[in-house]
């Protein structure tokens, strides 16, 4: 069965009204308004546009310069577009609201998103709904696995996207790991916890799975001496077929991966984490990383042991 992902920011609010809203907005999109088109060419991609709905001029280039940055930044992390060509459908609703946002397989890649027709130039750069259509671009670039396993999908598209933006120059890294120090420990195991297969809840799908992909890209540069990382798994899944319009399972997933980078690692972690607790030591990892939180800022200190490693996750 091919996977639909509704967005749920990587900056952290849980899943609320927003299906309601999704249904609403696609309702309206498939209910004869007129549509406009626009095409992107990105990385090797495709990228065919819908605006579902009537628009100004100035939206449709603001909301065409927000996703041309998305696939600018989705390109930059993996190399390439991830799939030669996903259709985009944007559905204008009346406010400055951006999203909700969701990534299918169903007939082919493609993305829907609804945004506010006041939405601003400002707000979908700097905003806090600016991360959605990159986060809802990383899903293209992983098969569909085992419902078990939907932590991994969505894990990592909270751990990729803010990485990409950086990588792409939108974002600074002090602001990505401040927001990693702040988030991650949703993800870790609470009281009853059986492990990240048998554990749905919003904070181990979402920011348990953005856990594990940190801890595997730090092992992946440990191991290799900082010559790969989880990019080069990530990649090797996407040049081996593997995107959003295909069922893998995670069996196939993480071997194709691990094969990528030469070393079992991720199979090794999914092996740790997919049914015990497997608690993480945060304040110990971001003192190895050099990440430093003192009140009201984060210091990135490059005197750390691992302070070449969280340099190097964050660099094109």
């Amino acid at each position: 069965m091919t996977r639909v992902f509704p967005s749920a920011p990587s900056h952290l609010r849980p899943r609320s009204s927003w299906l309601l809203a999704l249904a609403v907005a696609l309702g309206a999109a498939s209910g004869g308004l007129a549509q406009e088109t626009a095409t992107i060419e990105k990385g090797g991609g495709t990228l065919a546009i819908t605006f579902a709905g009537p628009t100004t001029p100035e939206f449709r280039q603001l909301t065409l310069d927000w996703i041309s940055r998305a696939a600018q930044a989705v390109t930059v992390y993996y190399g390439r577009y991830p799939v030669r060509r996903v259709d985009i459908t944007v559905t204008p609703v009346a406010g400055r609201r951006v999203g909700p946002g969701r990534a299918s397989g169903e007939g082919g890649p493609n993305i829907h998103v609804t945004v506010g027709t006041a939405a601003t130039a400002q707000g979908l750069a700097t905003g806090r709904d600016n991360w959605l259509v990159t986060h809802e671009m990383v899903h293209l670039a992983l098969a569909g696995v085992e419902e078990e396993h939907h932590w991994l999908e969505e894990g990592l598209a909270t751990y990729v996207e803010p990485i990409a933006r950086v990588r792409a120059g939108e974002l600074t890294a002090r602001q990505v790991w401040g927001d990693m120090v702040e988030g991650l420990p949703q993800g870790e195991p609470a009281p009853g916890d059986l492990g990240l297969d048998h554990t749905p809840t919003w904070g181990r799908t979402y920011w348990g799975g953005a856990l594990f992909c940190l801890l595997a890209d730090v092992e992946i540069r440990k191991e290799t001496h900082n010559r790969k990382g989880l990019e080069d798994a990530l990649r090797g899944i996407v040049a081996a077929g593997g995107t959003i319009d295909q069922d893998w399972g995670i069996a196939r997933v993480l071997k194709v991966g691990d094969a990528a980078i030469g070393l079992p690692i991720l199979e090794r972690q999914y092996d740790a984490m997919k049914a015990s607790p497997a608690p993480v030591d945060l304040p110990a990892l971001w003192k190895q990383l050099g990440v430093e939180v003192s009140p009201g800022a984060v210091v990135l200190r490059d005197d750390a042991p691992l302070a070449g490693i969280r340099q190097a996750i964050m660099r094109p």
